[in-house]
């Protein structure tokens, strides 16, 4: 197994059971990851794991693409990332799709889509998404001309439905690769900053957002607020309970500047049917001090992983403990999280 963390000089790679740390794409502001495993079948009709197909997205230099499992990356789709193939814009957000592992979505600064159906290696641009009426109106606060595609997430049941989460000013919907889109669906949040849905539950969305937490039932077509026992409205970080679909954590804070800039978050337990409980007691620090942690759905049941400036930690009871993993990780908030 190994931790993927992005953080704003580069890629932190985790031996979680020595805690040894490895970088790559050194000086890199890395701000998202996707890491997919393609199974591979033999002549004798056995199927075995191949080495971690590992997407970093980078802010100033585009999209890298380690086909090793991140011992070497090397830059992909440049010539087309990019107004008319001038050059890369800042990757935001990437997914790999969970039907073909050769379907990628990647997200850009300024907001664009693109396509590759070759794992990442290349991509064409996805048309429409800045025609939607409420693009007028997307802003990012810290740099206000402009604002970028911050989640991009597939759904479980339809490999052509993908929902993308605009940071800041809505979420949108295609159910067609791309060939049209809803704008904002009922009870969509305008600033999500995480999505995840779960295999057994392919109907089913959560979004962690800005502007609170929400649930869909509908593949996204519309939205509901859940925020029971949720007293931190700013919603960051966002995992669901790979053996439970009705289980998720989520990390928030009382504000933007209490994420970011003072540090003061908190992690939380969504339980669908009992609303949030907060985790202070368990293992993983939270409050004064701590800045807004980005989470990833480990492979176990009840395994969620927890990033923050205080350090990796790992759930393998999907919260009731938490224990932290002997790392030397940077002293400062991660950009993204992934686990293979």
């Amino acid at each position: 197994m190994r931790v993927y963390a992005a953080y704003d000089d580069g890629l932190r790679i985790v031996d979680p059971e020595t805690g040894a740390v490895e970088t790559r794409l050194s000086g890199q502001r890395v701000e998202c990851l996707s890491v997919a495993t393609p199974d591979t079948t033999d002549e004798a009709g056995e199927t075995a794991d191949r080495a971690p197909r590992v997407l970093a997205g980078t802010f100033d230099a585009g999209l890298f693409r380690s086909v090793d499992g991140g011992e070497r990356f090397c830059r992909a789709a440049a010539p087309t990332l990019g107004p008319e193939g001038s050059g890369p814009d800042g990757v935001t957000a990437v997914a790999t799709s969970p039907h073909d592992p050769a379907v990628v979505w990647i997200g850009t600064e300024p907001s664009r889509a693109y396509r590759s159906a070759d794992g990442g290696e290349t991509a064409q641009r996805v048309g429409g998404l800045t025609d939607l009426p409420s693009a007028d109106e997307w802003s990012f606060p810290p740099r206000p001309d402009t604002h970028h595609v911050r989640w991009i997430e597939p759904c479980p049941a339809d490999p052509e439905r993908w929902l993308l989460g605009i940071e800041a000013g809505a979420l949108v919907v295609t159910p067609d690769g791309g060939e049209t889109w809803t704008d904002r669906p009922p009870g969509s949040r305008r600033d999500t900053h995480a999505m995840a849905t779960h295999p057994d539950a392919p109907d089913r969305v959560y979004a962690a957002a800005g502007d609170g937490f929400a649930e869909s039932d509908d593949r996204g077509d519309s939205w509901r607020v859940r925020d029971a026992g949720l007293d931190r409205g700013y919603v960051w970080g966002l995992a669901v309970d790979p053996g439970d679909p009705d289980t998720a954590l989520v990390s928030a804070a009382e504000s933007a500047t209490a994420a970011h800039r003072r540090g003061e978050a908190h992690l939380y337990r969504y339980r669908r049917n009992e609303g949030f409980d907060r985790l202070d007691d368990r293992g993983f620090p939270t409050g004064e001090g701590t800045y807004r942690a980005v989470l990833a759905s480990g492979r176990a049941a009840g395994a969620i992983w927890a990033l923050s400036n205080r350090g990796l930690f790992v759930t393998r009871d999907a919260g009731d403990s938490v224990e932290q993993v002997p790392a030397d990780l940077p002293d400062r908030p991660a950009r993204a999280l992934a686990v293979a």
